[in-house]
């Protein structure tokens, strides 16, 4: 993906101040001379800047990687079917037009009020979008190490959160992907802007992550909104996941019949329940995704969960 025509504009920029600079600095005039070389040469260097940071970020947008792929083959049992489809309960807000199942697809870019940068769609996952193309191995590539079909990373794909996925629950979801009620239509292509491939530099929307074989225990997919320690992180105002409160202070306050009541109604100990959040699709959801998270989990795992939390050391101060 390339934006030619935001290049094109940028390097006429360049060339513009570049020659307005040197005009300035054949002026006989020394505040016309001097005032013109210092503004149209920081107005050439800030244009270079962007130039170089757009370039590096479709750079990175388009750089392949060389994860090799598994030779697996899923049964598609039916026991692994319906495991599969809890799971995929965690896909909706990016591969669903709403918060449900199917995973049809979706204008990501729309949904979530980021459409300044380009256009990115959440693909339709049902054996009527592109996957069916793809082998099982490819499938569970893209889940666990966040890397396209054709070797390119993914984006905006929280393949960090799914890498350690267990084996057979990896296998469970791809299992109910082949499953789904086929949508029609495959995935339009990604196509950054200029101002897309500079945030991507900055921020890094790249997903790839270091390839994984033999995962046997999962472990908690929390830190895109909690942080890496559980420890909260402040709303920024960058686009992105929503800010969560600090788990390692929160939960260990909660008895255990709480810490379920909450997972199987949205409501705190407190009696206030989580606060929707309305995208820019207009479509709203919880700001804690509690009905995704539950439905994906049995009560064994929520009890786990609760556990862990409390083994966690308390964390003071909230990440950014």
């Amino acid at each position: 993906m390339f934006d030619i025509a935001g290049v094109l504009i940028v390097i006429a920029l360049v060339a513009l101040f570049a020659f307005l600079m040197m005009r300035a600095w054949k002026s006989k005039h020394a505040i016309l001379k001097w005032g013109g070389v210092i503004i149209a040469g920081l107005l050439t260097l800030l244009s270079v800047a962007v130039l170089v940071t757009g370039l590096v970020g479709f750079y990175k947008l388009n750089q392949k990687h060389n994860n090799a792929v598994a030779n697996v083959q899923v049964a598609g049992t039916p026991a692994q079917i319906a495991r599969g489809a809890k799971l995929a309960y965690n896909c909706t807000s990016c591969h669903s037009p709403g918060s449900d199942l199917p995973l049809s697809g979706t204008n990501f870019a729309a949904k979530f009020d980021f459409s300044m940068f380009g256009t990115l769609y959440g693909p339709n996952l049902t054996p009527g979008g592109d996957i069916t193309a793809w082998t099982d191995g490819e499938v569970i590539r893209a889940i666990r190490e966040g890397v396209h079909k054709n070797g390119r990373s993914l984006l905006i794909m929280p393949a960090g959160s799914f890498q350690h996925l267990s084996d057979d629950d990896v296998q469970a979801l791809v299992a109910y992907l082949r499953s789904q009620p086929a949508t029609d239509g495959g995935t339009p292509d990604t196509q950054f802007n200029l101002l897309g491939a500079i945030l991507n530099t900055v921020f890094g929307f790249q997903t790839a992550q270091q390839p994984v074989v033999n995962v046997v225990a999962p472990q908690l997919g929390c830190s895109d909104c909690h942080g890496d320690q559980l420890q909260g992180r402040v709303d920024n105002g960058q686009p992105g996941p929503p800010a969560g409160p600090n788990l390692t202070q929160i939960v260990p306050q909660w008895t255990e019949e709480q810490f379920m009541n909450f997972f199987y109604t949205g409501t705190r100990p407190d009696g206030t329940t989580v606060p929707m959040l309305t995208l820019a699709s207009g479509f709203t959801e919880p700001r804690m995704p509690w009905p995704t998270i539950r439905a994906a989990t049995t009560d064994a795992e929520l009890k786990a969960m609760y556990t862990y939390l409390h083994s966690l050391p308390q964390v003071d101060n909230p990440g950014r």
